[in-house]
């Protein structure tokens, strides 16, 4: 019998449950271990860096510079000025406190000659700078005791502000508290999902199965993308992401094949035809599904940075695992259990967990009776959602965006506001043959020159030499907060005017400028550049994919339409609730104005991957009973409603899922959480319960409309070729209908 992959799969693995099983802990646990013992290799500011920024730290990378985390400690105080008796007893205190410490040196008091730039112009604000000694990697390990004998300090001088801010204090507490916040999310995300399940499914054994197949996918996954990062160096952000997929489409493949083979054991199908039948109809809506997200992961490759590359290889795996868990493993598990997967019941739920929504019935039966009224009505809201999305702003995080109940958020403004830019400087990266040739130094002495006449950078400015003494790092202050438009103009001139004019004339030397300012719009650039490359390919290769699949011109036209809205009305929704003020005590977060520059791009690939599943199992079944005979109006009513409720249960788990990580402190994962939730709130419910079902009646047979020049294409398989050991359910006949091309 000629049946499609997936029908094989599930066939296959059914007979043979034992091995199937045993391939998969096996698979899963030596993943997990050989990704365990060779670790992960993680990417480095140069592989992360785009543009001059990564020309920067190339240079820097291989300049030797030994890579020291330099730190700061603020004195402050609103009394008393830097002449105060009182006040040098503090700084004297601090420097005493901070050079009594190991790995703590070159320890620079602003009361010692030279100095004058770690004074404010106020004369009431004061930096007490040093260096963490050794690797900067490993600084944020050392700093714990520092940030002890600083706040011993402040307590024995309460009239004065004394406190500490540094790349490793700051990524010391940063890290803290966001590993804390994700193993939170990550610890939320099961219980969360399993009760969903339980609701959904009504038996516990039926709502662990998913969970339980998803995680052992995650784990698998997390292994695979540590062996894989020896090849594609990996990202902290890749292994959340892994999770983040990992129990989406886990959960919602399993959840699609669990609820099919009720239905079909609720039609009169013995358990094993339910489950053949379950796996060569919502089987191969998975395989496809798999294959849409795949593509939109794949998506990723092109933005031509390596954080996005090593999201895309961990996502990428993550649906592979999890696609072939759910076409091999799951089948095997449920032909073992059979009927059993229904124990442990759940009184009053689960009782229609096959049958279709009454809801979603009630709602669709108006929709079809006024499809006009409802396609209107359903895509004008959408539009007006999207419009916002033409005032998107976007910027990378930086410390002024997390939350102020972080005592190191308040130092770093303190120290903003006395010191502008000083603690997000820019960093002049002077490559040459010998960069202490007196050519080269007067050149880098009329660059810090002109750089304080622009009125655009200020003091401290500190330079440093590497052993090789062919390159010189300047640290140059710039005016702002380092990601407003204010430090984008001091860069803008930094790079095009001063240093072009200075440094930049001399022969044989480059000047690349990196920082955080430099980092972001370098950043920006990068991702402006590269979307339309990224969309494009998403776009067209999901179209071929459904076209290929559909038989039908216009279903993936439509396809692609549906999601585009559904990510604007995302977008906007962001640009709304973010950009502005109106949703911060109700979120609880500080509007920076802003959407992180990351975001747009990696919702786009995401969220129509995700929306995909959805699309592709709702017309799956549409066209499974048009293949079967069924006009395409009664196919439409009878496959959305059908559906409706599987469709429901897996966007709660979605929306649920991403909503926790709306919980967060940062807020690029909290606007990545909402524009998830939202996103997948919106295709679920508007899109697929409104917009579709009216779309698809008002085009009726045009659905499957076919080119003449196109017949070429292979004839798609939903099942209906399947046979039981007896009659079929209605619907669901052995026999195709003719294709319906109503030009002719």
């Amino acid at each position: 019998m000629n049946t499609n992959l997936a029908a094989r799969a599930g066939r296959i693995s059914a007979a043979h449950w034992k091995s199937a099983l045993v391939v998969w802990i096996v698979f899963c646990i030596g993943a997990a271990m050989i990704g365990g013992a060779l670790g992960t290799k993680k990417v480095t500011d140069a592989d992360t860096a785009s543009g001059d920024t990564q020309k920067a730290e190339k240079i820097m990378a291989s300049a030797g510079f030994g890579g020291r985390a330099g730190e700061s400690v603020l004195v402050s105080s609103t009394t008393k000025t830097v002449s105060d008796p009182a006040f040098k007893v503090v700084v004297a205190d601090v420097v005493k406190a901070v050079s009594a410490l190991p790995n703590m040196e070159n320890v620079r008091s602003p009361l010692d000659p030279g100095n004058a730039g770690q004074i404010a112009a106020t004369n009431r604000d004061v930096l007490v700078q040093f260096d963490v000694a050794g690797d900067v990697t490993k600084a944020m390990d050392k700093i714990q005791p520092t940030l002890d004998a600083v706040a011993q300090v402040q307590a024995a001088h309460k009239d004065f502000v004394v406190a500490e801010f540094g790349q490793a204090s700051a990524n010391h507490i940063l890290s803290k508290t966001i590993g804390d916040d994700f193993k939170r999310a990550e610890y939320s995300s099961l219980p969360v999902t399993l009760v969903i399940l339980l609701v959904a499914f009504g038996a516990l054994v039926a709502a662990g199965l998913p969970v339980l197949l998803a995680f052992s996918g995650v784990l698998a996954t997390v292994g695979l993308s540590a062996i894989a990062s020896h090849l594609v160096p990996a990202g902290d952000a890749t292994q959340s992401v892994i999770l983040l997929i990992g129990m989406a489409v886990g959960v919602d493949y399993s959840l699609f094949y669990i609820r099919r083979e009720r239905e079909e054991r609720s039609s009169g199908l013995s358990s094993h035809d339910a489950l053949l039948r379950t796996s060569a109809t919502s089987g191969y809506a998975v395989l496809i599904s798999g294959a849409t997200v795949l593509i939109a992961m794949a998506g990723m490759l092109f933005t031509g940075n390596a954080i996005f590359t090593s999201i895309a290889v961990g996502a990428m795996l993550m649906v592979a695992v999890a696609l072939i868990g759910s076409l091999s493993i799951l089948p095997a598990l449920m032909s073992k259990l059979g009927d059993r997967i229904n124990k442990g019941r759940i009184p009053f739920f689960g009782g229609r967990s096959h049958k279709p929504s009454r809801v979603w019935g009630f709602v669709l039966d108006r929709v079809l009776a006024h499809p006009v009224i409802a396609a209107v009505a359903s895509g004008g809201a959408l539009l007006a959602l999207a419009l916002p999305t033409l005032t998107l702003h976007t910027q990378l995080p930086s410390f002024t965006d997390l939350p102020k109940s972080l005592p190191i958020v308040r130092t770093y403004e303190q120290i903003q506001t006395a010191f502008p830019g000083a603690q997000t400087p820019a960093e002049v990266v002077i490559s040459a043959p010998d960069v202490r040739t007196p050519a080269v130094q007067a050149a880098i002495t009329e660059m810090t020159k002109q750089a304080l006449a622009t009125g655009k950078m200020t003091e401290p400015i500190h330079s440093e030499i590497n052993p090789a003494g062919n390159v010189e790092r300047v640290s140059i202050a710039l005016a702002g907060d380092g990601s407003n438009q204010i430090s984008v103009d001091a860069l803008q001139t930094l790079r095009n005017v001063v240093i072009p004019a200075t440094v930049g004339k001399v022969p044989g030397v480059e000047a690349p400028v990196t920082g955080q300012t430099a980092g972001t719009h370098d950043f920006n650039d990068q991702m402006k550049s590269h979307a339309p490359l990224v969309f494009g390919f998403v776009l067209a290769l999901c179209f071929i994919l459904l076209l290929v699949t559909f038989r039908s011109i216009v279903i993936p036209i439509k396809a692609v339409l549906l999601n585009l809205l559904s990510v604007g009305a995302a977008y906007g929704l962001l640009v709304l609730v973010f950009q502005h003020t109106w949703a911060e005590g109700i979120l609880g977060f500080h509007s920076n104005g802003a959407i992180a520059s990351w975001l747009p791009l990696f919702l786009f690939v995401i969220l129509f991957g995700l929306s995909m599943d959805y699309h592709v199992f709702i017309l799956s079944r549409v066209k499974e009973l048009v293949d079967a005979g069924v006009p395409t109006p009664e196919a439409v009513a009878r496959g959305i409603k059908g559906t409706a409720s599987t469709v429901t249960s897996a966007a709660a788990v979605m929306v649920a899922v991403f909503g926790i990580f709306m919980t967060l402190h940062t807020i690029d994962i909290k606007q990545m959480g909402f524009g998830l939730a939202a996103a997948i709130l919106i295709d679920a419910t508007i899109v697929r319960g409104v917009l579709l079902p009216s779309v698809m009646k008002l085009l009726g047979d045009w659905n499957w409309y076919l080119p003449r020049w196109l017949e070429w294409l292979p004839q798609g398989s939903f099942g209906h070729e399947f046979h039981a050991t007896h009659d079929a359910p209605q619907g669901a006949g052995a026999v195709s209908a003719p294709a319906v091309d109503p030009a002719s």
